[in-house]
């Protein structure tokens, strides 16, 4: 994150440059991008402590909660899967670390895992089609690690290629992932599960670097707008709260406005909720009030007749999220 905070910086110095200093600049990051909008935000304002470059930040359906907090569930899907199912890596394959996400030398592709998550819990199949047994691990591990069916053999992608990447390529081969006290599921229900879990213990220099490079201190100086989606199935609306935290715990509190949508998707909302949001955010940069959700929600019936379908206003005033906590368990 910390590298492509600093692209992002090279990029808007590029403009400068080119065209001079613009009136107005919001960073926006979506996704893996809010982070590191969020990074690149705090780092212009250690640089500029007069004044930031950036007037404003959007972030929408952001993964807010730094490295480690963010990835923790997939470490938990990977430990849990492989307990239910024990074919990644298979009996006949050389085992390994889960929290490195594969070896190196690994030849597995993303169709052969695919095929081996869908031979123990049948998620690729209809539900009519599955076995029994399918069933009861699918239906466990969906309940366990809180992850919706639809986005079961993306997270478990990520848990594989993407945990090798921090591992090998960022972190030296060093862990960042802890398990060692975590209680899955339900005392008494889970306990036989429990005692399958592989358990692993992080190294705390690995995790000080990942957080030197990924993690939010809530230092952002300048009017920030979050909007998320209450059921996006990717990063977990919870995040939200995280995030909130930790603006807080940085002083800047008062600068973040939260709105949520009543919405499934992750990678994109609707045009008029992306509008009502970035209007809203611009006045109050501009000198305005500064918004609240229930504000936010009543620009957007004013531009949705703009787009097609017209159907885009799905604001919850109301929706306050839970903490992180509930959905992934604390460590």
């Amino acid at each position: 994150m910390r590298s492509a905070a600093e692209d992002t910086e090279r990029v808007r110095q590029l403009f400068v440059a080119q065209f001079g200093a613009p009136k107005l600049t919001v960073l926006h990051g979506q996704s893996w991008g809010a982070g590191v909008a969020v990074k690149a935000a705090e780092m212009a304002h250690k640089a500029n402590q007069e004044k930031s470059p950036f007037d404003a930040v959007l972030l929408t359906n952001g993964v807010l909660g730094g490295g480690v907090q963010s990835y923790n569930f997939r470490m938990d899907l990977r430990v849990v899967y492989q307990a239910l199912c024990g074919n990644h890596p298979r009996p006949d394959e050389p085992t390994y670390p889960l929290w490195q996400g594969l070896p190196l030398e690994s030849k597995l592709t993303r169709k052969e895992l695919e095929e081996r998550v869908n031979a123990c819990t049948g998620v690729r199949k209809p539900a009519a089609e599955r076995s029994p047994e399918q069933q009861a691990k699918l239906d466990t591990l969906l309940r366990v690690i809180k992850v919706q069916e639809r986005s079961l053999v993306g997270h478990l992608n990520w848990a594989t290629w993407h945990f090798q990447d921090i591992a090998w390529a960022r972190m030296q081969g060093r862990n960042v992932f802890d398990n060692e006290n975590v209680q899955y599921g339900l005392k008494g229900q889970d306990d036989a599960l429990n005692a399958k879990v592989a358990r692993y213990r992080a190294d705390p220099s690995a995790v000080a670097a990942f957080a030197h490079d990924a993690d939010t201190e809530g230092r952002i100086a300048v009017p920030v707008l979050t909007m998320h989606a209450t059921n996006d199935p990717t990063a977990f609306v919870e995040l939200e709260s995280f995030f909130r935290e930790r603006m807080v715990a940085g002083g800047h509190g008062a600068n973040l406005v939260q709105v949520f949508t009543d919405d499934s998707e992750h990678s994109y909302l609707s045009d008029a909720q992306y509008v009502a949001a970035i209007s809203a955010l611009l006045d109050w940069t501009k000198g305005g009030r500064k918004p609240d959700a229930a504000a936010i929600a009543q620009r957007c019936p004013q531009v949705e007749s703009t787009f097609e379908p017209a159907k885009g206003c799905r604001f919850m005033p109301d929706f306050n999220p839970a903490a992180l906590t509930t959905r992934v368990p604390s460590r």
